[in-house]
């Protein structure tokens, strides 16, 4: 009963966003280029964060939202002359047909992060001395992310502003908890994170038509949210975004794929992109892969901010 009233109050007390208030948290644009003022400008494109359901992210958890200014603010870590590549450090085994392609998952992180992704050879569980039990309700064998996560300090290379394994295994943060879908140190500056729970078998479901294309949506989709935790990015309560925070599969599956125009502008801040072109190549990559929706709304975004360049 007692948490029941809690999340009640915490879904009742949180304050939907009003436009002027997305626009505030975005940060004012004067002085940016003509094309990064219109990539910011939410237009049509982007819907605002709505009432939380119960046993949403936002009902249960009070989050007061990561504005531009307070995110430039907190000093955040980016990457550097010495420190600027993403490497991508895959754990156990990605079998085909069963686990987003690798190959694809870095492709990805690279059109969506614009920095240089480089993918290790995978490790073997069976190699490490990784913590592991078996989980009391799925009866899955379960890795201790704290393992991983030393680990991957250990072995942070030189170049790297950031180290993130990805795992078709379960993980557990403690003891305590049922499961995590990930952790990070972004002091530490490695992370990771799991696509087990987003792959359907993982409940006992038999593969369907679109099932690895369902994998591969979900599994790009929880890289890009993760990584960007990597970069300070915290939850996104202003627009609907690929960091709002999520507290379950179905929430996760209806928020999108994208970055909103808050989080697009602190991302930008860190890595120094050029807006159209890391649009063109997430285009590319949605194309290639049949993310219809995904590639349709991109191609609306680009025809928004350029035609709105072209206008006198």
């Amino acid at each position: 009963m007692t948490i029941f009233i809690v999340t009640a109050l915490l879904a009742m007390n949180f304050k939907v966003p009003s436009q002027e208030d997305a626009v505030q948290a975005i940060g004012n644009l004067e002085g940016l280029a003509q094309t990064s003022q219109r990539a910011l400008d939410p237009g049509q494109n982007f819907v605002l964060m709505d009432q939380p359901k119960d046993g949403d992210w936002l009902a249960e958890h009070k989050e007061d939202g990561q504005t531009f200014a307070k995110f430039v603010n907190a000093n955040p870590i980016r990457p550097d002359s010495d420190r600027n590549k993403l490497y991508l450090q895959p754990l156990g085994r990605f079998r085909d047909g069963r686990s987003p392609a690798q190959d694809l998952l870095k492709a990805y992180a690279e059109s969506f992060f614009a920095m240089e992704v480089i993918r290790r050879p995978a490790l073997a569980i069976e190699n490490t001395k990784f913590t592991h039990r078996k989980n009391p309700y799925s009866g899955n064998r379960q890795i201790l992310t704290r393992d991983i996560l030393i680990l991957l300090k250990k072995n942070l290379p030189s170049d790297a502003f950031c180290m993130l394994a990805i795992t078709m295994e379960d993980l557990y943060p403690d003891p305590s908890w049922n499961f995590v879908f990930g952790q990070a140190s972004m002091r530490e500056r490695v992370g990771v994170f799991s696509f087990a729970r987003y792959d359907p078998a993982f409940y006992r479901q038999n593969g369907t038509n679109g099932y690895q294309k369902l994998l591969l949506h979900r599994s790009c989709k929880v890289l890009a949210h993760e990584t960007g935790h990597m970069f300070n990015l915290a939850h996104c309560i202003f627009f609907r975004c690929v960091m709002n925070g999520s507290n379950h599969l179905q929430e996760s599956d209806t928020r999108p794929q994208f970055l909103c125009p808050v989080c697009l502008r602190k991302l930008q801040f860190s890595i120094g992109f050029d807006f159209l072109e890391r649009y063109r190549k997430l285009l590319l990559f949605y194309q290639a892969v049949g993310f219809e929706d995904e590639a349709g709304w991109v191609s609306g975004r680009l025809k928004w901010i350029l035609d709105k360049n072209n206008k006198k």
